[in-house]
């Protein structure tokens, strides 16, 4: 693809970058054909190559877009779905990256859409904040619901009945490993997760130190900084790396850290990428590569553990739904369908595998009409797979599903420490 940025342009990191992956592009439309935008709309500019090309005009002239193409770029999920098609090799999620954060500097959104991605924003990575406000909604449903942008209420709805109690594993604390001791590895507990489903974060240490592996929870971890950067906001995505970065360097220093741990793939897509997004950061720029070079999916790990089933778990069929971000984002194909069928259960493939369920961090709340008709699609391909249970690896899929079916959805991780001495995931219900 020819650009024609300028010499003064050119001179920006950041540009600089994205004409080189501009360039990469030669239309074959490769990536039309997986992208669920596209799919479902059958309209060029919701196509990845159509996006690339209302990206390189926005850059190029360096003014404020449109509403047009912004409604176009919010539209893209980044589920990245056209980076494992894509012939050429366009880092297409860099792409994207910089087209968003291009409109958050130079475009003014609607005051109510403002209100909901700074909400979002504040809200969704602070813990405690999150909890607080979900317990809100439970007291005061009727209030808040009048209260709230639609679109807001829309996350209260998706809420558990009940809102979890909080665990432990959130703070700062070592978790001992069963002898021998095999790996010294730091979890990251996450934000949105330890809130809606603290039992994931339970069961990743159970099983970790069941098989040999020192937890660690670092002092000053949060959250990984994915929800901010998918909107644009580089500066505070920077900063929570820098913050998760400084706390797993201290770790590394003290005893050092043989992986960082994730059980959220949204999460792992992110912290695999801190070396990319601070690299022009002289005091965090190293350290930050290699944390990234550190961090496995938490099924990576439990992959060279020789994992062993007790007897105590069903043979149930699992149905694996493998996230954007795992499958995508990451390359992890094998590993979470290998430790499921190691630890004795049956393993069914969903069809349209490659296609999104419609979560992708805060979308369903800020594409809700597109998200739900991508999640009826996956629930329609999952249910034909007549499985037990749906496993999945992050959260955001996890909610997103269950909303839709009767299925019970877990974690990979409940699973496999279930099947391995841990108790039954609760999603499963009384056994027999």
């Amino acid at each position: 693809m020819q650009t024609s940025f300028t010499l003064a342009q050119l001179a920006t990191p950041e540009i600089a970058e994205a004409e080189r992956i501009l360039r990469k592009c030669v239309h074959c439309g490769f990536c039309t054909a997986t992208c669920p935008t596209y799919v479902l709309l059958g309209d060029e500019l919701d196509s990845p190559r159509g996006r690339i090309m209302l990206i390189k005009a926005m850059l190029e002239t360096t003014r404020a877009p449109s509403a047009k193409v912004v409604s176009h770029i919010d539209r893209c999920l980044s589920c990245l779905s056209c980076m494992t098609t894509c012939p050429s090799g366009v880092d297409y999620r860099r792409l994207v990256d910089r087209a968003r954060a291009h409109i958050d500097d130079t475009f003014q959104r609607p005051w109510a859409e403002t209100m909901l991605r700074g909400l979002l924003a504040i809200v969704l990575p602070r813990p405690a904040l999150f909890r607080l406000a979900l317990l809100a909604s439970k007291a005061l449903p009727g209030f808040l619901s009048r209260l709230l942008p639609g679109r807001l209420a829309g996350l209260v709805a998706m809420a558990p009945a009940t809102v979890p109690s909080p665990s432990t594993i959130g703070s700062p604390q070592t978790h001992g490993a069963a002898e021998p001791r095999r790996l010294r590895v730091a979890l990251m507990p996450g934000c949105a997760q330890q809130v809606l489903a603290p039992a994931i974060n339970e069961a990743t240490v159970r099983v970790l130190t069941r098989h040999g592996c020192e937890v660690v929870v670092a002092k000053g971890g949060g959250c990984c900084g994915a929800l901010v950067h998918h909107m644009g906001q580089e500066g505070a995505a920077r900063e929570a790396a820098r913050r998760n970065v400084a706390a797993w360097s201290t770790e590394l220093a003290n005893g050092g850290l043989d992986a960082i741990v994730i059980n959220a793939s949204g999460c792992g897509t992110t912290v695999k990428d801190y070396g990319h997004l601070l690299k022009d950061d002289p005091k965090w720029g190293a350290a930050a590569a290699q944390i990234a070079g550190l961090t496995k999916d938490v099924s990576e790990v439990l992959a060279g553990l020789d994992i062993e089933p007790d007897g105590g778990a069903e043979r149930l069929a699992v149905a694996y739904h493998s996230a954007c971000s795992m499958q995508h984002g990451q390359n992890i194909h094998d590993e979470p369908r290998q430790v499921l069928a190691a630890a004795g259960f049956m393993v069914r493939e969903i069809a349209e595998g490659h296609l999104c369920c419609g979560s992708a961090g805060t979308y369903n709340l800020l594409q809700p009409d597109l998200s739900g008709r991508l999640l009826e699609r996956k629930i329609a391909n999952v249910e034909r797979c007549g499985a037990d249970v749906i496993a999945t690896g992050n959260i955001g899929c996890m909610v997103q599903l269950a909303r839709a079916t009767m299925t019970p959805v877990v974690h990979t991780v409940e699973l496999i420490d279930w099947a391995t001495g841990g108790p039954r995931p609760e999603a499963l219900g009384p056994g027999s």
